[in-house]
């Protein structure tokens, strides 16, 4: 009876961490794994409009932090659907995911662009759904813009940490990368490529095309393999 009573606990306890922060841990599984989901807008220093679907950075960050410490999980699935964000907050978690020693393995759907281009790269491994598609573009900014040298400078240092962090993470090259970034001629009004599932696999910023199940099966062989260090 006990049991019964623990087992519905953790259900309504998971039901109400998928509602508030999309965030849920397999329990009945063959490896005890945690799915994080970064969908919408990633929000950072500034909070965006109430209808906007939003991923915000503070909860993402402890949530990492909580995983890599947690003996029980023994890997980490980020299902990546965003279309961008706060660039300093994209790149913060996708730093922090990049630096864990928990198996981690990322599948974009839908949409990985901008921002979410280093996010999906993070990953131990990462996957991409064929009908997917990331956006590969410049460094931007709203609002007021100074028309000086140092804010073409400081544009340049932050393309710079941007094309530094996906060429380490991932198997394109820094030229191949900055190519797509600044191809004219395909977004409207704007400079960049847009790639789909399978052009991603074969400029090597994805690993491979496949599915949640795939995804899944090969975490559990990074899990597998992973020295057990408790």
């Amino acid at each position: 009876m006990c049991n019964e009573n623990e087992k519905e606990i953790t259900r309504e306890e998971s039901l109400e961490r998928i509602l508030q922060v999309g965030e849920v841990v397999s329990h009945n599984a063959k490896h005890l794994i945690h799915c994080l989901s970064i969908i919408g807008q990633v929000e950072g220093h500034y909070i965006l409009p109430a209808q906007n679907k939003t991923t915000k950075y503070e909860h993402i960050i402890p949530a990492l932090v909580a995983i890599e410490q947690d003996r029980s999980i023994e890997g980490l699935v980020i299902i990546l659907n965003t279309v961008g964000g706060d660039v300093e907050a994209g790149l913060a978690i996708a730093e922090l995911v990049a630096g864990m020693k928990t198996p981690t393995v990322s599948l974009v759907v839908g949409g990985g662009h901008s921002i979410g281009v280093p996010l999906a790269v993070c990953a131990k491994h990462s996957f991409i759904v064929p009908t997917a598609t990331m956006t590969i573009h410049p460094v931007r900014m709203n609002g007021t813009v100074l028309g000086i040298p140092q804010t073409l400078s400081y544009f340049d240092k932050m393309q710079e940490r941007i094309v530094r962090f996906v060429t380490e993470n991932s198997r394109i090259t820094d030229k191949r990368f900055r190519e797509l970034m600044m191809k004219s001629g395909e977004l409207v009004m704007d400079v960049g490529t847009v790639l789909d599932g399978k052009d991603a696999v074969e400029e090597g910023i994805i690993d491979e095309l496949g599915g949640l199940s795939d995804a899944i099966e090969y975490l559990y062989e990074l899990i597998e393999k992973a020295p057990k260090e408790y």
